[in-house]
């Protein structure tokens, strides 16, 4: 797979996970700053790092889940392999500045 069609499918990743909302807080998990890292591999497999607003999230399942599902279904991904983590610790300052903007923090 070459770099442009490596940068279309994470582009494609992106979008699709500014659909995905945190179920208690009324922005998308992508502005929430709760997406580490993004990267596919040359076999297809979307690899996403992230994390939750707190450790003990009552919707992290169901948070984790969809966002699971929901890059599976991007053109040009095989699976997606999620990987949570806590290491760095969310924070405010994480949040874009639409997801400020959003919450009244702007």
């Amino acid at each position: 797979m070459d770099i442009e069609e490596r940068l279309e499918i994470e582009q494609r990743i992106v979008s699709v996970l500014k659909t995905v909302h945190d179920p208690e807080i009324p922005v998308n998990v992508f502005d929430l700053g709760l997406i580490y890292d993004v990267d596919i591999d040359d076999n297809h497999v979307a690899h996403v790092k992230m994390t939750l607003t707190a450790p003990n999230c009552p919707m992290a399942d169901q948070l984790l889940e969809e966002v699971r599902y929901k890059v599976g279904t991007v053109q040009g991904v095989a699976e997606c392999d999620l990987k949570l983590t806590f290491d760095p610790p969310w924070d405010k300052s994480m949040l874009s500045d639409e997801a400020m903007l959003e919450l009244g923090f702007l």
